[in-house]
């Protein structure tokens, strides 16, 4: 990751040149399109990811928004950049079951930084309605 720019790496990842990082799989998603300020994310949920109360854990949401809104804010950085969230707010709109996915959640950065980024993100259902959206802040840094 030092030696290429945030966008270069997430193609090389969406081309099979790199691996996926590793909750990819542990949460069922997957990096589907990337571009400049934007990366959309897909997630299949099923009932591995219920909570107590028979719905799809709002963590898998949160990570799925968190891990869009991050690798959008990752395209905008040059080579030998990371970047790690300071804040994410999500709100949930509408309860997912493991019958509504695929989920689709697509971020876009609102303002990007050498200090600071900010972004925003929304996770759809199979029939194209808002689950949730989210608007976070990822600090960015030297690697």
């Amino acid at each position: 990751m030092p030696t290429m720019s945030g966008l270069d790496y997430l193609r090389s990842m969406l081309d099979g040149e790199l691996p996926p990082p590793p909750i990819t799989n542990l949460m069922s998603m997957r990096l589907t399109d990337v571009g400049p300020g934007t990366a959309t994310f897909v997630c299949e949920p099923d009932e591995s990811h219920y909570n107590p109360i028979g719905t799809v854990h709002g963590g898998l949401v949160c990570t799925l928004l968190d891990s869009a809104l991050g690798c959008a804010v990752q395209t905008t950085l040059p080579q030998g950049q990371g970047y790690t969230s300071i804040e994410i707010k999500v709100n949930y709109l509408r309860p997912v079951y493991a019958g509504a996915g695929p989920l689709t959640c697509v971020a876009h950065v609102t303002k990007p930084g050498s200090r600071v980024a900010f972004a925003d993100g929304v996770v759809t259902d199979a029939s194209g309605k808002a689950v949730a959206t989210a608007t976070g802040s990822l600090l960015v840094f030297p690697l």
